[in-house]
């Protein structure tokens, strides 16, 4: 029996030693290191979100305002059972914070647009403001995916409210609110029209006289007769234009 030792080890031991060594590759022939580590670009900022215009801003902030008058409200109130009365309210509630000087039926200065001196009629919000309030207000409840039916800032009873506070505050204030009307412009009649209309009304009334007479009254209508021509130019051009009849005797 050979002794124990490294000569005395198996096939299979000396085998697997041998393909060991061979797995361990040099350090020349190992895989090459990575790249070094790139440093990316610093990324830009993001975007900052696009300005709201000024109606876009007033709106959110009054949309805003509403919703923390109902939450305050006392007993609270949702804006599913929010109707024209409460708008109504909310709108009365908004006259303490106004700027306008409204006069009462007793005041001196009632229906004067400029007093003179001040005066203890209360301050309330001007008809204009609370109109546009309500514009804004009535778009954003449907811009919040409300349905247009239910919207109680386009209720009746709103409008209404409104026409009375324009109403009682021009004639508070002396100031009408009455909307311009434009003005249609008619065509004007040319000259030519007008002379062949007067023409043809100066040939019936004359009774069928002679072609140049006719044509004579056409050409007096068409030029206008001046104070400060002589006496036998407009006589001839006032006997031209009346009906030929009429300088018989």
């Amino acid at each position: 029996m050979d002794p124990p030792g490294p000569a005395g080890a198996s096939p299979a031991a000396a085998d697997a030693h041998h393909h060991h060594h061979q797995a361990v590759q040099p350090l020349s022939q190992a895989q090459p290191p990575p790249p070094p580590h790139q440093v990316a670009a610093p990324a830009s900022p993001p975007a900052p979100p696009p300005q709201l215009s000024r109606y876009e801003s007033q709106k959110r902030r009054d949309w805003n305002t509403f919703l923390q008058y109902l939450r305050n409200h006392r007993p609270p109130l949702t804006l599913a059972r929010c109707s024209g009365a409460h708008v109504i309210e909310f709108l009365k509630y908004l006259d303490q914070f106004g700027k306008t000087k409204v006069h009462a039926a007793g005041c001196a200065y009632y229906g004067q647009p400029s007093p003179p001196a001040p005066c203890p009629c209360p301050l309330r919000q001007a008809w204009g403001s609370l109109d546009a309030l309500i514009g804004r207000l009535r778009a954003a409840y449907e811009e919040s995916g409300h349905p247009p039916e239910s919207n109680p800032f386009a209720a009746r009873a709103v409008r209404i409210y409104l026409r009375e506070v324009r109403d009682a505050q021009a004639k508070a204030r002396g100031i009408p609110y009455e909307k311009k009307n434009r003005k249609r412009k008619h065509p004007a009649t040319t000259t030519a029209a007008a002379a062949r209309e007067a023409a043809a009304a100066a040939a019936a009334a004359s009774g069928g006289g002679d072609g140049s007479s006719g044509s004579t009254a056409a050409v007096a209508v068409a030029a206008p007769t001046t104070t400060g021509q002589a006496g036998g130019s407009g006589g001839a051009t006032t006997a031209a234009a009346a009906p030929a009849g009429t300088n018989r005797v």
